[in-house]
């Protein structure tokens, strides 16, 4: 069923309750002790997942019943999906198997397609002033679904054209839709004074994403996709999300709206007063969460890839974005296809990035670990460490003073390859396997302390150990052999 929209280009969607999940439930919000992180069904929450390329509600073919099962299966928490304003084609940053490349006719998009026929990618055109409930109805399936099985969705509004083969297939291009509505150019659509007739059709759409994730707690809005890949311009984006912010204030419950604020990290000046989240891709290192620890709000790491196919590099990534005191990390997962929705696809070795069940096990250890924590009263620390920090690595914590301190160490080798072994050295770095008698000399109060030594890829503990009662200052802990990275907890077992 399609319907109109009117001279605003505005049209209220009914309120749909989840009818998934815990009925009645707060929506998802930022945790009032401590905003760095998520409040969830009662109990503090980091999103900690590795997703599909984000093709799971506008692709027709994509079963996303049987991907939930497999991220909840895996113990994943998240996942992104784009709402079906921008597609992909033809082989788009050599993803094989690309779910945001549908096959021809199997691309559903929030706008109907009209009765006259020539769009790019096969059937008839777009029309902009009409929805297409199929749409909705498959995106709000999508979203009580996910809710069953304990995920959180971002659903990402709009991404810019980076590419011609975008724009060739996008319905705001003038020449695929009946409106005869957009730009000549494709740096134009996201704009609010050349857009060719856009802006009401973007609002719109926005009103009514908002609308129709309306009674779902699991649900988190972002306005664009790397708007800074194409220079999309501040006021555009601002623009949006006051047209969001405003209309989920006339929602019963709110919903957190994010921001995608660039690649690897950069300082936030003035951001607009609707957001809760702030997002970058390929966050490592973690700069950007100290960079932006002054706005007291969720900082994610929502799209990883571009370092290789295998698995350490976005494991590292990982670990140290939220032991930096991060409160979401997406790893993007090329596993996960049409056909192969259960993350099992065999993706090339020319992928711009990787994934599979290997990954997934070991972002669990990640998830398993911090769980073990009481991290809410957590923050980035790591002035207890005296000693024993890889030289050419690196050191990410998370501490409760006193109490409880989460901590990992990495070692890279020059040139990015993976060392065997670390020897808990400051010497040159070489392939050797350790025998133990490394040592990591930490600063701790007076107390009697467990160590545990955790190896991050297969949850495996290395060693644990009580030490006697230490009198405060410098405790020397000797380390176990370990591999290119581990992660150490630190836990005062005299107190409660």
């Amino acid at each position: 069923m399609h319907q109109r929209l009117g001279g605003a280009v505005l049209l209220a969607a009914s309120v749909v309750a989840p009818g998934a999940g815990e009925a009645g439930s707060p929506p998802l919000a930022l945790h009032p002790e401590n905003p760095r992180y998520f409040l969830w069904r009662g109990k503090t929450t980091i999103v900690i997942t590795s997703g599909e390329h984000y093709g799971a509600v506008l692709n027709l073919d994509f079963d996303y019943r049987k991907y939930l099962e497999a991220l909840a299966r895996d113990g994943m928490n998240g996942t992104r999906t784009f709402a079906g304003t921008y597609v992909e084609t033809g082989g788009d940053f050599t993803i094989a198997a690309n779910t945001l490349d549908p096959a021809p006719g199997r691309f559903i998009s929030p706008w109907a397609r009209g009765t006259t026929p020539g769009y790019a990618d096969g059937g008839n055109k777009f029309d902009l002033r009409r929805w297409d409930e199929a749409f909705f109805d498959r995106l709000r399936d999508f979203l009580a679904r996910a809710s069953e099985k304990g995920v959180i969705v971002e659903l990402t509004l709009f991404c810019p054209l980076y590419e011609e083969s975008m724009w060739r297939v996008s319905p705001m291009n003038p020449a695929n839709n009946v409106d005869g509505l957009g730009p000549s150019a494709k740096e134009d659509v996201l704009t609010l004074d050349k857009s060719g007739g856009l802006q009401p059709v973007q609002e719109a759409l926005a009103r009514r994403m908002v609308e129709a994730v309306s009674g779902f707690d699991n649900v988190i809005i972002e306005i664009c996709n790397e708007p800074y890949a194409k220079n999309v311009p501040a006021n555009w984006q601002r623009h949006l999300a006051t047209v969001v912010q405003e209309t989920v204030a006339k929602l019963p419950a709110p919903v957190l709206i994010s921001e995608n604020v660039a690649n690897y990290a950069e300082r936030i000046v003035d951001p607009h007063s609707a957001l809760s989240v702030f997002n970058f891709h390929y966050a490592t290192p973690p700069d950007a969460v100290a960079l932006n620890a002054h706005l007291g709000k969720v900082i994610g790491d929502n799209e990883t890839g571009f370092r290789g196919v295998e698995d350490a590099p976005y494991r590292m990534e990982a670990w140290e974005f939220i032991l930096a005191g991060g409160g979401a990390f997406n790893h993007l997962d090329y596993s996960f296809t049409v056909g192969h929705e259960d993350g099992t696809f065999r993706f090339p070795s020319t992928q711009p990035g990787g994934g599979g069940p290997a990954i997934r096990r070991q972002l669990r250890v990640l998830r398993d670990f911090v769980l073990g924590f009481d991290f809410v009263r957590m923050k980035p620390d790591t002035g207890f460490l005296r000693e024993g920090v890889p030289a050419s690595g690196s050191a990410q914590a998370l501490v409760d003073p006193g109490r409880s301190y989460a901590l990992y160490l990495r070692r890279l080798a020059a040139g990015g390859a993976f060392s065997a072994r670390w020897t808990g050295t400051r010497g040159p770095l070489e392939r050797q396997v350790d025998d133990g008698g490394a040592a990591l000399v930490v600063d701790l109060p007076a107390g009697s302390w467990r160590v545990t030594w955790l190896d991050p890829v297969s949850g495996q503990i290395l060693k644990d150990q009580t030490s006697a009662p230490h009198a405060g200052g410098a405790l020397r802990l000797e380390a176990p052999a370990w591999t290119d990275d581990v992660a150490v907890a630190i836990r005062r077992v005299d107190i409660r």
